[in-house]
């Protein structure tokens, strides 16, 4: 799938190689032919420029959705404080210091390269040494994990390989989406191969609706939703609907195209009025951005594709509310990435202060976190969901693997680190420590990655009281009713907020070898937080 690349008018453009010492060389040839010889540097460049510029910066675009959230009359309370959480953080972010996520994602390249374009050959391998180049030097977080069995991995430390995919094309230019994709929103793709009986109204609509309200709000909405319905293979499908999410193919026509003196419709196209009534359709879900309210998605894109007749695929992906990609291009006249917005401040409203107590209905409820288990859990009993809260004392950090860990010394009868039992425990992972700063960017994970462990550790003492982002399952409202448990929420995709005005300090409390999924004790001052389920098992988005 080849995207509409947006007009070269229509982007603001930035050039990052030198006028007085190009990185390109356009030859003519004897016939008058004209080619564009790309220096190794380009590539590597170029790969190094995107990666850092994408997780600090947004698009002004996407800034300007979030933004308007806040003076649509239809938000609640709840969907303004996140919008303005998120542009603070946003703020933050682009002094290059605290990346916008502390995921900062997968990194992945779509490549288009013109006919009129020539390279050493080696182009996965030099956006590569780029990609490496961003992520050693930029405080961004190292993800990606190598096994060296079916069963054993390790973190890469250099967060590659990345995922590289390039295509050869018409023209004389070679254009690039480059994406940092995070795990949250990369877990939410969904493939569903449906028979051809789908292609009816009544049938297509509720399926969709059904399939958009189980997303959850684990991936920080509000979202922007792809569905993509066809496809000539299940593969095709997914891709384009990971374009879809990125804004690659707004251009489409909204009716399919008729090629010239060919009887049959061909080719991809967007179903506008479907978009329209399907992201009305999440208007009434309830759920909204992270907290009830409206706005769960920003927008809905729907693209129809050609498809076997035998064969129903439908794709479905969202992109995040740290919406991260940006166009780069190489042609004649030099090396080119799209400037994203380097002042997002603009976007914000006047007024100032601590954004829980100007947005929320009431102020929060204070929750000091420097007592004991028992302490804590009485100052929470009673609460409904949905009450907003101010955490200020010490939370343990521990995610997938430390949790892995630390299960298997209970089972073994071997000694976990006692601060997993004396402190709520916080999902989360962080990126690399800038200088002068208490911890790198530090938002929460997804939290039903920890669900199958919380009975286990309720039942030994631990984690009954636990934060992280999204909804979770059904044995989470149990295990908390059954033994006094809590589980809070926090904004997610606001890592930066977070670092810079609610962490106070951040040492290693276990597991230093196991890098940002070791197990880390933080004290927070004043952080948001608000509770989904409580000890009753009630649950703030009714799942």
């Amino acid at each position: 799938m080849i995207p509409t690349f947006p007009d070269d008018d229509d982007l603001e453009w930035r050039r990052i190689d030198s006028a007085e010492a190009p990185l390109i060389q356009a030859v003519q040839t004897p016939a008058g032919d004209e080619f564009v010889r790309v220096s190794p540097e380009a590539l590597r460049l170029l790969a190094r420029e995107a990666f850092r510029s994408v997780n600090f910066l947004l698009r002004p675009s996407h800034l300007a959705q979030i933004a308007g959230i806040l003076s649509a009359p239809e938000a609640s309370a709840g969907d303004r404080l996140v919008a303005k959480m998120a542009l603070e953080n946003a703020a933050l972010s682009a002094r290059m210091e605290l990346p916008l996520c502390q995921d900062t994602g997968t990194a992945t390249v779509f490549g288009w390269k013109g006919g009129g374009i020539v390279t050493p050959g080696r182009d996965a391998e030099l956006l590569t040494e780029g990609i490496r180049e961003a992520y050693a030097a930029g405080n961004l977080r190292h993800s990606v994990m190598v096994p060296s069995s079916t069963f054993d991995e390790a973190n890469s430390r250099s967060n590659l390989p990345p995922l590289v995919r390039l295509e050869a094309v018409d023209g004389g230019a070679y254009r690039f989406l480059f994406v940092a994709k995070g795990g949250g929103s990369s877990n939410k793709t969904r493939l569903f191969q449906e028979s051809p009986a789908m292609l009816r109204r009544d049938r297509l609509l509720p399926f969709l609706v059904e399939k958009m309200r189980a997303l959850g709000t684990s991936a920080c909405p509000p979202y922007r939703i792809a569905v993509v319905i066809g496809g000539l293979s299940p593969e095709e499908t997914l891709e384009t609907a990971k374009l879809v999410s990125c804004g690659a193919l707004e251009g489409l026509p909204d009716c399919p195209a008729r090629h010239p003196g060919e009887p049959e419709w061909r080719g991809a196209f967007r179903d506008l009025e479907l978009e329209r009534e399907l992201l009305e359709r999440t208007r009434t879900f309830g759920i909204g951005a992270q907290l009830p309210g409206r706005f769960f998605a920003l927008d809905v894109r729907v693209v129809r594709l050609p498809r076997h007749s035998a064969s129903l695929p439908i794709g479905l992906a969202v992109s995040c509310l740290a919406d991260r990609q940006a166009w780069g291009r190489i042609d004649r006249t030099g090396v080119w990435l799209e400037q994203l917005e380097q002042h997002p401040d603009r976007f914000l409203p006047a007024s100032t202060g601590m954004t829980t107590d100007d947005d929320a209905e009431k102020p929060p409820v204070e929750v000091d976190l420097s007592g004991s288990m028992d302490d804590i859990r009485r100052a929470l009993s009673g609460l409904p969901a949905g009450t907003m809260l101010s955490l200020s004392g010490e939370l343990v950090v521990a995610r997938d693997l430390a949790h892995a860990r630390i299960r298997r010394l209970i089972e073994i009868g071997g000694t976990p680190p006692r601060e997993f039992f004396e402190h709520p425990i916080y999902y989360a992972g962080p990126a690399g420590t800038p200088p002068g700063h208490p911890c790198g960017s530090f938002g929460p994970t997804t939290a039903r990655r920890m669900d199958a462990d919380l009975r286990f550790f309720q039942e030994h003492g631990a984690a009954l009281v636990t934060l992280a982002k999204g909804d979770r399952g059904p044995e989470v409202r149990a295990a908390c009713r059954d033994n006094g448990g809590f589980y809070l929420g926090t904004v997610g995709g606001t890592a930066a907020l977070v670092a810079d005005r609610h962490i106070v300090s951040s040492r290693v409390a276990a597991f230093p070898e196991l890098g940002m999924e070791a197990v880390f004790v933080i004290r927070v001052r004043r952080l948001p937080a608000f509770v989904i389920v409580n000890d009753r098992g009630d649950d703030l988005y009714g799942t």
